[in-house]
């Protein structure tokens, strides 16, 4: 990377406000951050103005959202597609605290993030000033980095300030990458004095030659030692595969000869080793009975029985240390390492061992409902044929329970796609049954809320027009409690570029969720439904219609097979759920 040239200085506009906030964009994005988050507002105008100045001279990505709430989520989502931090702007006040759900978010999964909240100066604190709070630290310890940053007052940026202004730059991006402990939210609270802007003129642009384009990339340095395992002599391990574990866990599970146990946010939910029933399984004690030592990578949210096995005191457990801020180890005796090499080879009794685990989980999900004959429908027997005819027919009338949504989602979606999957009851119900299949799965289980889905989304989709897989399709596949949770995110700006974005929801009228706890058992019935589910009646199609969203209703499989490939750009798929 080349530094930025002496000469390369921008005029002095007319405010210090402006100078400042266009030179610690210029530096972010020669950090290597490439996209800048923008919610409008007063106290943040130099901020907001500088990006869209510097995005038209070449060096960032401007996007604009309405609310700081789905601005946080939309960064996060970037920052999951591209694996650096986004920049998100934001005013003074509420509008820092609206970015707390999605600070969490990613502190918890280890995305990373920079915050830069505009604040007011020193002599406006603590004096009941309009829309003034205390901004440093207002995220606690979900920011590792927080830096309030006083009030520029000169005009123009001399090489002086530049300077302290990479150096402050680079530190937060450093601390939201990774550098210096987990990834995730770094805070950079820069007061401003008025005029609070002025118009920016002749604004240089980074070229790609002053970009350090590997320094924001996200990394995890846990410092832990590298543990080498060998196959065990009396086969008995599993591989445990988390949420954002990575395609390294198939690895691993394949070359221990392990049966693999991966959630389907994972990113290892394919494999000639993965076991889908593996619930099940656990509980059984001809299986999970029969585990001595389980390797886990990423953040296990999806089920009790994943716990309650690394808990076992019989059960030794070997924990990669994944980028979330807090190591998962339920039994608190994990052995924690920062990665596993494999030493020595398998042999039959492994492949035996993991045959198996997925014999079993095969025989456990059954053959599901094959559909109509194929063998009938060319067959020369008229009867024969007509019955197939009919047996098509009731298929596609047949109304859409959890399973096929899952089943008819997952089937369409492919490696240039991306899935995102809400907080909802049908993530289990997708991790418990669809096969494995290498692709893109992405779902907010750092803290596991129904917060900001969309939000994540539309994020991700922004991003992946800049990749390779840049003609695929982004989906949403949620409840209608997620999806009423973030209406927000249906909000963008007439001049904001749109995706290709398909919002699926599963239609249950309510949190079905609950149904299955242990509340559900000893509640009454009348308060169960008022308190935990929360039954409500939304006409779905006016509102997404009233948001400029098309609208599409799947009833039925053969409906949602249809609107499944429809080519709408922006389409909401509302689909009731028979279960």
């Amino acid at each position: 990377m080349a530094d930025a040239p002496a000469g390369s200085a921008d005029p002095a506009s007319g405010s210090p406000a402006s100078d400042f906030a266009l030179a610690l964009l210029q530096e972010a994005a020669r950090a290597g951050v490439t996209d800048v988050v923008v919610s409008p507002g007063s106290r943040s105008q130099a901020l907001a103005l500088a990006a869209v100045a510097l995005e038209r001279a070449g060096g960032i990505t401007v996007h604009v959202r309405l609310d700081e709430r789905t601005a946080g989520f939309f960064a996060l989502g970037l920052a999951v597609e591209t694996g650096r931090p986004a920049l998100v702007v934001t005013t003074s006040g509420t509008a820092v605290a609206n970015l707390h759900p999605a600070v969490l978010e990613a502190h918890h999964s280890g995305v990373p993030m920079l915050v830069v909240s505009a604040d007011r100066p020193t002599e406006l604190r603590g004096i009941g000033s309009n829309q003034t709070t205390v901004q440093p630290g207002m995220f606690a310890d979900a920011a590792a980095f927080v830096r309030d940053v006083e009030a520029p007052s000169a005009h123009g940026i001399d090489e002086d300030t530049r300077t302290v202004v990479r150096g402050i730059v680079r530190e937060a991006v450093a601390a939201a990458s990774g550098h210096t402990g987990q990834p995730g939210p770094a805070q950079l609270n820069v007061a401003f004095r008025e005029p609070l802007s002025a118009t920016l003129t002749d604004v240089v642009g980074v070229p790609e030659d002053q970009v350090d384009t590997a320094f924001a990339v996200r990394r995890v340095h846990s410092g832990l030692p590298v543990a080498e395992l060998a196959p065990d002599d009396d086969p008995a391990t599993v591989v445990i595969a988390g949420h954002d574990a990575g395609e390294d866990a198939e690895r691993i599970a394949w070359e221990l000869g392990a049966p693999l146990i991966a959630e389907v946010s994972s990113g290892a939910h394919f494999g000639r080793n993965l076991v889908v029933a593996y619930r099940a399984l656990l509980g059984d004690p001809e299986f999970g009975g029969r585990v001595r030592r389980a390797v886990v990578l990423g953040h296990p949210t999806l089920s009790r029985e994943v716990p309650a096995l690394l808990q076992r005191d019989d059960v030794e457990v070997v924990t990669v240390r994944g980028a979330g801020a807090d190591a998962y180890d339920p039994s608190r005796a994990s052995r924690l390492v920062s990665d596993v090499e494999v030493t020595g080879r398998t042999g039959p009794a492994h492949r035996a061992w993991v045959g198996r685990w997925v014999a079993a989980s095969r025989a456990a999900l059954g053959a599901g409902d094959a559909g109509p004959d194929l063998d009938a429908k060319r067959s020369d027997d008229r009867a024969e044929r007509n019955r197939f005819l009919r047996d098509e027919v009731a298929l596609r009338r047949r109304p859409v329970d959890r399973a096929m949504l899952a089943d008819a989602v997952w089937g369409v979606t492919w490696p240039h796609d991306r899935l995102v999957l809400g907080a909802s009851q049908i993530i289990r119900v997708a991790d418990g049954r669809v096969a494995g299949k290498k692709i893109h799965v992405h779902a907010n289980r750092g803290l596991a809320g129904i917060d900001g889905t969309v939000s994540t989304a539309l994020g991700i989709a922004a991003a992946l027009e800049t990749t390779q897989a840049a003609g695929g399709t982004t989906r949403v596949l949620l409840g209608d409690l997620t999806f009423l949770h973030d209406l927000g995110a249906f909000v963008t700006g007439t001049d904001e570029s749109t995706r290709r974005v398909q919002v699926v929801i599963g239609n249950d009228s309510g949190g079905a969720i609950f149904r299955g706890l242990e509340v559900a058992e000893t509640t009454p019935a009348e308060d169960m439904r008022r308190m935990m589910t929360t039954p409500q009646h939304v006409d779905v199609e006016r509102v997404v219609t009233g948001l400029g969203w098309e609208y599409r209703r799947a009833a039925t499989w053969g409906d949602l097979e249809q609107v499944l490939t429809d080519p709408a750009e922006r389409v909401v798929i509302e689909v009731p759920l028979a279960d």
